[in-house]
């Protein structure tokens, strides 16, 4: 139970939101698809913003998949599908994240969170900063420094009526993000698509969602790679919604492909943040 009282008082209504889980596989047509009919899903329950899990379109059987099905910015039939899917629906829906070609380069490429609106254009996009690195000398080990290249800036976008604050995965771990994503304008949402492993998820995931949105006193968004994928790879799920008190509003505890849905309310984040004005009381 939230131990802050009911909002009161007006500030517009709350936006429905969705966070898709997928198990996604290292076919691309068939990742498509399920992510289609999960947005359709959500849409039809109501959700104005719908987001996609990291790698929602490949998990493949090796680092170097990414590179045979990467994109140029703008262009590509996954870009495309996804422009279709926004319109086709009237939502505002980021897609969770897919590879885009690093300018000038055909070794790497960008892990990129795209935006779009419900009229199927781009919004904008972000480029994950963090790249994850992990190996527990089991035989459990990644790298994406090999594939990838970072991205170089924060970026918050207007979407749905809401100010929202991209991140992706690994970037949960590096809180001086967050707090970037809150200045000048603080966001309402944070969104974090992510295909956290099983073993890093089962430890950390839930608390550093929920510290996300204390500190910020924000509403967190988290979609995720949830299951056993056909690669071998274990990925944690549990795809959520927290509120600004860090209150647990949604969340899918089981393995497998589903839509967790819920609102964010900009009475509660006005309420939170009057009671207990602390982004107010940053001194740095």
């Amino acid at each position: 139970m939230n131990d802050l009282p009911a909002p009161t008082g007006t500030a517009g209504s709350p936006v429905a939101v969705a966070a898709i889980q997928m198990v996604s596989t290292p076919d691309v047509h068939e990742n498509l698809a399920t992510a289609a009919a999960l947005v359709g899903e959500a849409a039809a329950a109501g959700a104005r913003l719908v987001a996609l899990p990291e790698y929602f379109c490949l998990m493949g059987r090796g680092d170097e998949a990414k590179l045979a099905i990467a994109e140029d910015a703008g262009a590509g039939p996954m870009q495309h599908t996804l422009s279709a899917l926004a319109r086709e629906h009237g939502i505002w829906l980021v897609a969770g994240t897919l590879p885009v070609w690093a300018p000038g380069r055909r070794d790497k490429v960008l892990n990129r969170t795209l935006a779009y609106g419900p009229d199927g254009s781009e919004i904008g996009h972000y480029d994950k900063l963090h790249l994850f690195a992990f190996d527990n000398g089991r035989g459990e080990r990644y790298d994406e420094g090999r594939t990838l290249v970072a991205g170089q800036e924060p970026v918050a976008l207007d979407l749905a009526g809401l100010r929202v604050g991209l991140s992706i995965c690994y970037d949960l771990r590096f809180p001086e993000l967050y707090r970037a994503l809150m200045q000048p304008t603080p966001c309402d949402l944070l969104l974090v698509p992510a295909a956290f492993t099983h073993t890093t998820g089962q430890a950390h995931w839930e608390l550093l969602l929920r510290a996300r949105a204390v500190e910020n006193q924000c509403y967190v968004l988290a979609p995720a790679q949830g299951g056993q994928h056909p690669n071998g790879r274990r990925t944690w799920g549990h795809s959520l919604l927290a509120d600004p008190w860090g209150q647990l509003v949604a969340m899918r505890e089981e393995d497998g492909a589903g839509v967790v849905m819920g609102h964010v309310d900009r009475a509660r984040l006005a309420e939170v943040r009057m009671q207990l004005p602390a982004l107010k009381h940053r001194r740095m």
